[in-house]
Order: structure tokens, then sequence, then C-alpha cells
């Protein structure tokens, strides 16, 4: 994946904050993607009760922050991470702006050490997550270093933006209802939480298939169509983060009645129905758990 050198973002909406060690009030609810896999493996503690409690109707942001403004073209994309981010965060609002009605974009905060949030801490332990109560994503770009180290995942440009386009997901989640209509039901395989991990999975998988689509204000492309190694490594990355495998690396039993994000086989396959079928293939609700 590869910015075009000469798009512009027109005006960054992302925010960096960070640097304090405070938790928000009601710290916990509603953290929603990889940061509970990750929290539970780090802590030893069973999280997958944060799941599906987000809730719509407006937004409650923390605030703060400044604006990031070093980012303009996408040549600073290419060579920073921050940037990639900042510029992967329009490309998939874009995106969605285009196949949800209503679509209304998240706040994305960009993560320095550490600051706080109304689901809790965000850093690169805790990984990238999605507050429902702010309608927020929070991203530390050091995480990335986190996966290649602690779990044989490429984490190159692409493998970035699907992290990123999955919390973007589980934002439309919040907007179509579904962690109201799926709530959570507990762990294993068939559960809510794995079938809404793996609708991000997918979502996210459709709009990497769409993603050379998305135009500044000249109508100058900002990505170029994606290699096959850095779908590799998005699919990598997707693996990385499977229950049966964070659960192998720790040195545990593979144990499907506690998953709440779905195995690594299934990541990745879901990932790549979205990329085939595009975002109407996703309704990981309707399948059964053999198809799941």
């Amino acid at each position: 994946m590869t910015f075009n050198e000469d798009a512009n973002i027109g005006g960054s909406k992302a925010r960096r904050r960070g640097r304090t060690a405070a938790i928000a009030g009601g710290g916990g609810v509603g953290v929603i993607g990889i940061a509970v896999l990750l929290i539970s493996m780090f802590t030893g503690q069973d999280l997958t009760g944060l799941l599906g409690v987000g809730g719509g109707g407006a937004p409650q942001p923390q605030g703060g922050g400044a604006i990031i403004e070093d980012c303009a073209t996408g040549q600073d994309a290419n060579e920073n991470d921050d940037c990639r981010l900042v510029f992967g965060a329009e490309v998939i609002d874009q995106f969605w702006a285009r196949n949800l009605d209503g679509y209304r974009e998240p706040q994305l905060i960009i993560v320095e050490e550490q600051t706080s949030s109304q689901c809790g801490v965000a850093s690169n332990a805790t990984g990238p997550f999605y507050c429902p109560p702010e309608e927020t994503v929070y991203i530390d770009p050091t995480f990335f270093g986190l996966l290649r180290s602690q779990y044989d995942a490429s984490a190159g440009d692409l493998a970035q933006l699907y992290v990123l386009a999955h919390e973007y997901g589980h934002h439309v989640q919040n907007l179509i209802g579904v962690f109201q209509e799926h709530p959570n039901n507990g762990t294993g395989p068939d559960s809510n939480g794995v079938r809404t991990e793996l609708q991000a999975d997918c979502f996210a998988g459709a709009w990497v298939a769409a993603m050379t689509e998305e135009k500044d204000a000249d109508g100058d492309p900002y990505l170029e169509a994606p290699t096959p190694q850095q779908i590799a490594d998005a699919l990598n990355a997707a693996a990385a983060v499977g229950d049966d495998h964070i659960q192998e690396q720790s040195g545990g039993q593979v144990n499907p009645e506690s998953w709440s994000h779905g195995s690594s086989e299934q990541r990745q396959r879901w990932f790549n129905t979205g990329r085939e079928g595009g975002v109407g293939a996703c309704d990981t609700f309707s399948v059964s758990g053999s198809q799941l």
C-alpha cells in the first residue's frame, strides 16, 4: 500500500494526545477491538465482558489534544506512521460516507505514551481500540512494533491500515445498532463477540478492495492499489491477533470456548470475504456457527 505522493489531505481532523496516567471515570466501559485480546494476554484478566456494550446516539467526546498539522501530503503518509493513520482515516471516512447513509466520522486520537478515555487508559500495551460512548478510535503507532515483536506479525503499511479500518468497522457497527441488536452473550466460537469482530474484519477487507476509489479535492487518488505482498502482510496481521494464535503464543491450550475475536483462519477468511464481496457480504450474524 502506497499513498500517491501528490495527494492532499486538505486539513487533518485527527488529534494527538498523551503523557497522562489518569484513567477517566467509568474506565473500561465499552472497549471494542484488538485491545481486549491484548489486555487479557498481558494481565491475565478476562475482559471479554467489555464487548458489545456500546450505545448509539450522540457521542460524548473526552476532548483535548492538539490537531495534527504536520501531515499534508501522501509523501508524509508514506514516511511517517502518524501521518499514515491520519491519511488512512480520511480515506476510510470517504469510503463509509459513500456506503452508509447518515455516516458520521469518529474522532481519531493518536496516542503518545498513554492517555485516558471513557473506556480506560489507551497505550501501546492496550492496543488500538474503539470507545463507543465517545465515538473515538484510539491508536498508539508504537503498537505496530509490539505486533512485530510479540506476535510474529508483519506490520507493514497495509497491515497498519487494516488495524485502523477494523476499528472504524466497530464505529460503523455502533452507528447501525449492531451492539444493541447483538449484545455480549459470553465467549465461545459462536458468540456475539466473535461475530462482531469478524464483521469488523470483513468491513476492513471491503475497504481495502475499494481503497483506490477515494480521491482528494483535486481528483487525485489517495492510494495506489496494494501489492500481493501488502495483502499478505494484512492477512498476517489478521492471523496474529486470532484467539487461537494468541493462546498458543502465551503457552496455553487452544480453548475455543474462551474465544472473543475468532481464530486466525476465521479472521483471514472474513477479511477476504469483504475484499471479494464488499460490505454486503459482511453479515456475520446470519450465518450458522459451522459457516462462521
